[in-house]
């Protein structure tokens, strides 16, 4: 494991709604934290207070605006994800040790 994770997408929170693959029709929101750990949630449920994040990403400036970030989540799937901030796409593959599933969508917003 590197010394330092690279963290480009430390301190934002965004919404991506995928319109391609398993979750089409479904906005997320990430909430990326400076100290290595994002927490994720469907925009439909609502936030839990005071819960502390536990997993770990990773988040990498490819390009000016473009950040490619991973994270393994508790449900055993890893997921993939090129945000696009200049076009305001997602591009995003999940999988776990027996199933692959490439999606697409749209990165909704970004603070």
């Amino acid at each position: 494991m590197p010394d330092k994770i690279p963290l480009s997408l430390a301190g934002k929170t965004q919404q991506w709604k995928f319109s391609q693959g398993p979750a089409t029709g479904t906005t997320y929101e990430h909430t990326f934290n400076g100290d290595g750990t994002v927490s994720f949630r469907d925009v439909k449920d609502p936030p839990k207070p005071n819960v502390k994040a536990t997993t770990k990403y990773a988040s990498y400036e490819v390009a000016p605006g473009m950040h490619l970030v991973s994270y393994l989540g508790d449900s055993g799937y890893t997921l993939t994800v090129l945000v696009d901030m200049n076009k305001k796409k997602i591009y995003s593959v999940a999988s776990n040790s027996k199933e692959w599933y490439p999606a697409t969508g749209e990165l909704v917003s970004s603070k």
